[in-house]
């Protein structure tokens, strides 16, 4: 393993016997386990290393207990965004839980322990340490790039065309930045709050399993609760590596007969349409230059969403048309692709909101999925130098609006 990727985990027990426990249930993952048996041996520690991806600690400890413990650990800047998984043999009272979260405890393992739901937590966090401490990677890269820049503009005596193409550079990274940092933020929401919710069904209705020992049937009801938290889990957690991971290279721009890719699209949601008895109308499109695979997918997601978010007692139907914009100036000609729904809607002060990652509106909440389509239209329409935008009201159908350039600008030469 490489040295980046060594991942350091503190265990903060009085006893003897619960630390060796604890480090023989981790020991196949090879992480490294410090160990202190007090809340003061663990400050100790932390004052010399702060390089943990996390901290288990024990709530009942003499002379200094577990919350106590966390609220002087995270006084400390280097340390507060080490996340803290507290042991505690109270399955009970709320002032417990509540007492643990207000000092900083991102979940709770209860005693005696279930050696696989521990393993489970913790590799749970340490993956997330590894995929924020990428991004935080990513973004010290860009801050270097964009001070190089910086310096380069200050201390060369060049033309101005040149100092312009540096400028336009480094409002580039610049923008680039700006996105890897909302992306951190957002990847931080979904770490505190989405991907635990499901984590904390199944401990719950675990815990009942384990508490009824009654008939058979109720406890299928419970099993059956865990097995839908964990398929959610596991959608929440694809869907966000297909975010992270979604290539928009595509491919490269070919003349394209927009009629022929949304009937592609619209084959591929064949049996969807017919469930529906959904009513798709489809006035002549253009034929443009377009990256195809990007361009079906766009369709693919947004006739979809059309489908998955009708009214309950009305057949869906689409539109799907194009208008041709002309301005005076030649270069910035477009075309605009309407699709129009008459489902549910969403109120108009949301437009923006539903194309940003796992950003789901209130009144979507018994609807499935995970918001993902939207975000990936809009990357796709990035990567064609276009635009996508949305309009609604609630229980008034939607329309979505692409806007492609009728010609690709050429790409820009690189800065040398």
């Amino acid at each position: 393993m490489q040295h980046h990727d060594v991942i350091k985990i503190l265990v903060v027990d009085d006893r003897p016997d619960n630390l060796l426990s604890i480090e023989s249930i981790l020991e196949r993952e090879s992480y490294i386990i410090v160990k202190a048996n007090s809340g003061r041996a663990a400050l100790k520690i932390l004052l010399k290393e702060f390089d943990f991806s996390l901290i288990l600690m024990d709530v009942q400890m003499p002379d200094m207990n577990g919350f106590e413990t966390a609220t002087f650990i995270y006084q400390r800047e280097k340390l507060k965004d080490i996340p803290i998984i507290f042991i505690t043999a109270h399955s009970h009272e709320e002032e417990v839980i509540f007492k643990g979260y207000k000092a900083g405890a991102v979940d709770f393992i209860y005693k005696p322990i279930n050696p696989e739901l521990l393993r489970i937590k913790v590799g749970l966090f340490v993956e997330l340490y590894r995929k924020t401490q990428s991004l935080i990677a990513q973004e010290q890269k860009l801050l270097n790039a964009n001070a190089s820049l910086q310096k380069e503009i200050e201390e060369r005596e060049a033309s101005e065309l040149r100092v312009l193409d540096l400028n336009k550079q480094l409002l580039q990274n610049n923008i680039h930045l700006k996105a890897v940092n909302a992306e951190l933020d957002r990847f931080a929401y979904i770490a505190s709050h989405d991907l635990q919710e499901p984590l904390r069904k199944i401990r719950v209705f675990s815990d009942m399993i384990v508490q009824k020992k009654s008939s058979s049937e109720e406890v299928n009801k419970y099993v059956m609760k865990i097995t839908n938290a964990t398929i959610r889990m596991q959608q929440l957690v694809s869907d966000l590596l297909r975010f992270s991971r979604h290539s928009i290279q595509g491919g490269d721009f070919i003349d394209s007969d927009l009629n022929e890719i949304v009937k592609d699209a619209l084959n591929e949601l064949e049996i969807k349409i017919q469930q529906n008895n959904a009513i798709i109308k489809i006035d002549p499109l253009p034929s443009i230059h377009v990256i195809p695979t990007l361009m079906r997918q766009l369709f693919y997601n947004l006739i979809s969403n059309a489908l998955k978010f009708r009214k309950k007692d009305v057949a869906p139907e689409v539109h799907i048309y194009a208008q041709k914009e002309s301005p005076e100036d030649a270069t910035s000609q477009l075309y605009k692709i309407y699709i129009t729904d008459n489902g549910i809607g969403f109120e108009s002060q949301y437009a923006e909101d539903i194309f940003i990652v796992f950003k789901r509106l209130h009144s979507y909440h018994e609807i499935e999925g995970t918001g993902i389509g939207l975000s990936i239209c809009k990357k796709i329409m990035e990567q064609h130098n276009g635009f996508i935008t949305a309009s609604g009201e609630l229980e008034q159908g939607a329309t979505f609006v692409i806007g492609i350039p009728v010609k690709q600008r050429e790409p820009l030469p690189q800065a040398l």
